[in-house]
């Protein structure tokens, strides 16, 4: 009987080492992880409200037109590079507490309706130094836009949630516009 437990465990230690070694010159370049072990805890839903200021007319703007359609009568093809203040209040000189990095462009025939690829990069308070990254259609002339969340960094990593747009102010002259967004981001 013990020599049957013996030989049993002898075998066991050299199925074990047989995959370890096997397992070793392993090529996959993927593991699964608890999300604890890279310090995930609960689950938290962050509401965040500020004010997007798009400004092109400014002799120093946060916008800047950087490719312009060949037609005369359509903005479809725009393309516009932003760097825009976000504020805790609509007037201009409120408190700023992050930008809006990015790029948005006119993807719409008949409409006013921009492709939004937007980092939202925050510098104040206890998410100074994250980021949120918006990506989605943003219909301009809606009164309510809804844009999807679609990841973050710092204490926003895997987040995911959506953002709403709603127009403040807007000069169809200048293309100077005030927006107030509400964003929701579920995160760890």
């Amino acid at each position: 009987m013990a020599n049957s437990k013996n030989l049993t465990c002898i075998f066991t230690i050299i199925l074990t080492l047989l995959f370890s070694f096997a397992a070793a010159k392993s090529s996959t370049f993927y593991r699964n992880l608890s999300p604890v072990s890279l310090g995930f805890k609960k689950e938290k839903l962050s509401h965040l409200h500020f004010f997007f200021h798009d400004i092109l007319s400014s002799p120093n703007p946060t916008a800047v037109r950087v490719v312009e359609p060949h037609t005369t009568n359509s903005s479809f093809g725009l393309i516009t590079m932003a760097d825009d203040p976000l504020t805790v209040g609509p007037e201009p000189g409120s408190k700023v507490v992050g930008k809006a990095q990015g790029i948005y462009g006119s993807a719409a025939q008949e409409e006013i309706g921009f492709l939004m690829i937007m980092n939202l990069v925050f510098t104040e308070g206890k998410f100074n130094g994250s980021t949120l990254s918006l990506l989605g259609r943003n219909a301009v002339l809606s009164t309510v836009r809804e844009m999807p969340i679609v990841g973050g960094s710092g204490a926003f990593r895997f987040a995911r949630g959506y953002a709403q747009a709603k127009t403040h102010t807007l000069d169809f002259k200048t293309g100077d516009a005030v927006v107030e967004y509400n964003v929701y981001v579920f995160h760890y």
